[in-house]
């Protein structure tokens, strides 16, 4: 009871944080005026957005080439709120200075731009350490309250009053504070890459290995606990390092290379997307304008998608334990063990976010048909292409999370790579509708722009990330979730120690006692030795039974 009380006490703590967050990037990028390098024809319009952006991808390029040390200190506690005074100072100072000259964009850009990339991978290491039915929906909670105090400030009669969403990045810091220091919950995406997984980012097994022993012990003593809190981490220091690597949880090479290809083609599908988005920007006002004139139609929308995000999630789509999706996933050895429905025909399984993908997309792509079609009876298509760009970026936070518990990595990382490939699409985005507004004649620019947006929308979800492999993704993450849960109870319930908790996964997966002593630099009769006290706690008589007390455990868990 007070683990759950705790849980709960976080998840409110990450939806207000986050919540602060994009209520923040939300008056950052649409609250504000189109400003441009140049002058006439030649301007370079939404030049403040894309220097923000700039900075932000150079960011993320810093947490994911630093060594997790380095990164653990650059998104330490103490610098949180470093980052959090600059983005107030940096959003306000321009306001005050009214519109100062172009070559000064830049340095706003940096003093913007850095601390806000910070802080936001430093939200998704906190959402990271939370349970995926925890952190999704704190996403769009988060979401459509920021969405909110943005339409609220907007539509106040009072001047200055937006003003009040320049401070909310303190209210973000106040929030990481605990959240960041809760650290993550052990064999989820919070932690940094375990052994193999490393190799999805670039660092070498063994090196992820050598640099987490004594983190792996710490989340292995947690696991055996059966704790569903996070485990606290040293301040400034990398999240505990989980011992369920992608080597364990997608246990064929057929296994790891649809993996990486889906991942590989969620990031063309993002690049896509962004470009689509960016592509908007440049059409919805001029220099000197207010940078998105229909903002306040945008957040109600978008206000209106979360909430049905949230009933998708809630009527059987985040149904992390239960539900149609659950009959079809993998037991403990990895086995399927797919339904079949009335008719005898395989069920196909079910992920947690494809209908709220689906959705997103639609939202966007009706935006583009009315932006030609009903733009003369006031219908703002750009309002609604944007609402939908809003809702499919939640979306892909999301998803972000999702793969960071596939891969066992820093969830930190597998936001930075995320918005990497996002925000590289909306600055080419940007830069191409600026370049066709220059050639293309100014009765002819809004529908090339709106149709080069919406082509390139409806490729990336038809042809490059569809649904159904967004489905696979997130199915493969909750079954991941379920067996982590597993280990947890079986560790709990039959009082394993710290090593005999770190092997049970392996165990589960049917692992050689050779392949285990690789894994932890023991010998295999050590190996072998914790193997028999674990058969002995847990009344089985050899591995097979353990695999098929996993199996039952698994189906305890999803209620079946």
């Amino acid at each position: 009871m007070g683990a759950h009380r705790r849980g709960g006490r976080a998840s409110l703590r990450a939806v207000a944080g986050f919540a602060c967050n994009q209520g923040f990037v939300f008056s950052l990028f649409y609250m504000g005026a189109n400003r441009a390098f140049g002058e006439g024809i030649l301007s370079f319009e939404r030049a403040d957005l894309f220097g923000t952006l700039l900075f932000m991808m150079v960011s993320f390029g810093l947490l994911r080439v630093a060594s997790p040390k380095a990164r653990g200190a650059l998104l330490a506690r103490p610098l949180l709120w470093c980052y959090a005074v600059l983005l107030v100072v940096g959003s306000i100072v321009p306001a005050l200075a009214g519109n100062p000259a172009p070559a000064s964009l830049a340095l706003e850009s940096a003093l913007v731009g850095l601390p806000a990339g910070l802080m936001l991978a430093a939200w998704g290491r906190a959402l990271g350490g939370l349970p995926l039915d925890r952190a999704l929906p704190a996403v769009f909670v988060g979401s459509a309250v920021g969405a909110t105090a943005c339409f609220a400030m907007a539509t106040v009669p009072v001047e200055g009053a937006a003003f009040l969403l320049k401070l909310l990045p303190l209210g973000s810091a106040w929030a990481l504070q605990a959240l960041v220091c809760a650290g993550a919950r052990p064999g989820r995406g919070g932690g940094a890459a375990a052994a193999g997984a490393g190799a999805h980012d670039g660092e070498a097994p063994a090196v992820g290995r050598a640099a987490g022993a004594s983190a792996v012990q710490a989340a292995s003593a947690a696991c055996a606990a059966g704790a569903a809190s996070s485990a606290r981490a040293p301040q400034g220091a990398e999240p505990p390092e989980s011992p369920l690597s992608l080597r364990v949880l997608l246990a064929t090479p057929a296994e790891r290379a649809q993996a990486a290809r889906l991942s590989l083609k969620m990031v063309a599908g993002t690049v896509l997307f962004g470009l689509a988005a960016g592509f908007m920007e440049t059409y919805g006002s001029d220099p000197g304008m207010a940078s998105t004139p229909a903002f306040p139609a945008t957040l109600l929308l978008f206000v209106l998608f979360c909430i049905a995000a949230l009933q998708l999630l809630a009527t059987g789509g985040l149904d992390l334990e239960a539900g149609p999706g659950a009959a079809s996933g993998t037991g403990a050895a990895g086995g399927p063990g797919a339904a079949t429905p009335d008719d005898g025909a395989p069920a196909e399984p079910e992920g947690p976010l494809d209908d709220v993908y689906r959705l997103a997309v639609l939202v966007m792509m009706a935006g583009f048909l009315f932006v030609p079609v009903l733009g003369d009876f006031g219908v703002p298509g750009e309002a609604i292409v944007l609402a939908g760009y809003l809702g499919l970026s939640a979306v892909l936070v999301s998803l972000f999370l999702v793969m960071a518990r596939i891969t066992g990595q820093d969830a930190a990382q597998s936001f930075a790579r995320g918005f990497t490939a996002l925000f590289a699409g909306e600055m080419a985005g940007v830069a191409l509708g600026n370049v066709i507004d220059v050639v293309a004649g100014t009765e002819q620019t809004p529908y090339v722009v709106v149709a080069c947006a919406g082509l390139a929308a409806l490729y990336a979800f038809l042809f490059l990330f569809t649904e159904r492999d967004f489905r696979a993704l997130s199915v493969i993450a909750r079954d991941a979730d379920r067996f982590d849960d597993a280990c947890s109870l079986i560790a709990a319930e039959n009082g394993l120690s710290k090593r005999e908790a770190e092997i049970l996964p392996f165990a589960l997966k049917g692992r050689t006692g050779e392949r285990i002593a690789a894994e932890f630099y023991i010998s295999k009769s050590t190996v072998d030795t914790h193997l028999r006290r674990i058969y002995a706690k847990c009344g089985v008589h050899g591995r097979q039974e353990l695999i098929d007390l996993g199996e039952r455990t698994e189906r305890r868990l999803s209620g079946r």
